[in-house]
């Protein structure tokens, strides 16, 4: 059947865009830090019908938009399956004790002056084991943040300094999602698309690891330990504090090291957290419960009610309670609320051709190795914004510019490194992106406030093209071939 839809021109890609921008800058303006509540799904629709109806005069049918719009969603199943499971693990977690006590003994062992290093180091080392950014931010990550408060340290530096750990360990671990896919979309060997990446990622988290120790030196003075002491006496009174309270934890990270996939994963974390809870803190259980239920029905309701409305603790102490209190499915919903609306604009996108008449315009510009490797760093950043998705963002570029790097006989192994550079690390800083609507609703700060501290998402792409306009590990083919189609990859979140 002969196609009759018209070619998107370059003001019909660039006019939603542009809008979008607008609206979204408008939203920042009038609503603040709450703009990721509403106001920005609003902008987003909005754009997507604005993108629909170029993709209908174009010549585009409803039907085909419709399914475009059905494939992006069901793209994203994946990851708002772990949002849910990531809610009721927060939830059984607080309740069980788990967090509690990982804030009691990070409180009493991290040092102050090298709490930002340490929370860098920490994340960097977990994500490099588990493969997973997600995972270290719903774990490591929300105890740390509670470290941060009882230390009187800063949240939002504290939240960068966690991201740029987590990202720095996904990116480098051969069981990240996002590392697979960069290797596989560009054609390049697992192994040796994560060696080529050393070279612009190690740098980066160096610098990254340098300016947290001298921002954790200058806030030393701000360190409270009469705060720490008080909130310890708090965390004791609370919840019943002991070091095996910490296998809920270890039981998760332990699946995620033997590749289970994230969902079950959290979900199994969760179900122990649960169990931990019913072991350990009777006394919390039955002070939350409602009253003339027995001991078994108090059990079964709270924590019912915790896996879906998270821990909402009154214990006359606005701070703690302030701390403890979070989680639940339900905590989750504005995020996916995000999601989706992101990726129905992503999708109408992608699917009437206004991404990739976006990249054609692009790439008709590039010439020298240099510039086409920053070229393809900014559009992965680029399409990040756009489409509110990484892995959109990965693949579309791949695909759009793999040609173009056998074309010019570069190695695929640039192409691989520039995805991760712009697309993989960037996600986090955009607020309605995933990833920055993910790492919003479990470290609760918001991206326009922690973005500009998580310097190593930064710097990766920074270096990234530094060392592309230097020549600097630009690797050639050894034969320069003619181009191959650029396969086809599904996305899954995982």
């Amino acid at each position: 059947m002969k196609n009759n839809n018209k070619q998107p021109s370059l003001l019909d890609a660039l006019f939603p865009i542009a809008i979008l921008l607008l609206l979204l800058a408008l939203a920042v303006y009038f609503f603040g830090d709450d703009s990721s509540s509403g106001p920005n799904q609003i902008a987003l629709i909005l754009c997507s019908g604005l993108a629909c109806l170029i993709g209908l005069k174009n010549g585009y049918k409803r039907r085909e938009i419709e399914e475009g719009i059905i494939k992006g969603i069901s793209i994203t199943l994946g990851a708002i399956l772990i949002l849910l499971a990531v809610g009721s693990l927060i939830g059984t977690w607080l309740l069980a004790g788990t967090v509690p006590t990982m804030i009691y003994f990070g409180l009493q062992f991290i040092n102050p002056q090298y709490f930002y290093v340490s929370c860098t180091l920490l994340c960097a080392l977990v994500a490099l084991c588990i493969g997973s950014s997600w995972t270290v931010a719903a774990t490591i990550g929300v105890a740390l943040m509670g470290v941060a408060s009882g230390l009187g340290a800063s949240a939002p530096i504290t939240a960068g300094a966690i991201i740029s750990g987590a990202y720095f360990g996904d990116k480098l671990s051969p069981l990240s999602d996002t590392t697979n896919l960069a290797a596989a979309v560009s054609g390049t060997e697992l192994f040796l698309h994560i060696k080529n990446m050393l070279w612009s990622t190690i740098p980066s988290f160096v610098i990254a690891l340098v300016i947290f120790f001298f921002l954790g030196l200058n806030s030393s003075a701000q360190f409270d330990n009469r705060q720490v002491n008080e909130l310890l006496a708090n965390l004791t009174h609370e919840f019943h504090i002991a070091w095996y309270l910490l296998l809920p934890l270890l039981v998760t990270l332990f699946l995620a090291m033997k590749k289970m996939p994230a969902f079950p994963a959290i979900g199994i974390g969760a179900l122990v957290g649960a169990l931990w809870a019913i072991l350990f803190q009777q006394n919390l259980i039955l002070a939350y419960a409602n009253e003339g239920l027995s001991v078994l029905e108090a059990n079964i309701m709270v924590v019912w009610q915790v896996m879906f409305a998270g821990v909402e603790l009154n214990s006359g102490n606005a701070s703690i309670d302030r701390l403890l209190s979070g989680g639940g499915m339900a905590s989750m919903l504005n995020t996916i609320w995000l999601i989706i609306s992101a990726m129905v604009f992503g999708s109408i996108m992608e699917k009437v051709g206004l991404l990739k008449r976006v990249v054609e315009s692009l790439v008709s510009a590039t010439l020298k190795a240099g510039g086409l490797i920053s070229t393809t760093i900014v559009t992965a950043f680029s399409i990040n914004c756009i489409s509110a998705d990484q892995y959109i963002s990965i693949v579309m570029t791949g695909r759009m510019y793999k040609d173009t790097y056998t074309e010019q006989g570069l190695a695929p192994e640039n192409l691989s490194r520039a995805l991760e550079d712009g697309g993989s690390v960037t996600s986090a800083l955009v607020p309605w992106n995933t990833c920055g609507a993910y790492m919003q609703s479990v470290l609760l700060v918001s991206p326009l406030e922690y973005a500009v501290y998580c310097f190593f998402n930064w710097l990766s792409p920074i270096i990234g093209i530094i060392c592309a306009f230097a020549g600097f590990k630009v690797k050639k083919l050894l034969v320069k071939s003619k181009p191959k189609p650029a396969n086809v990859l599904e996305i899954t979140a995982n």
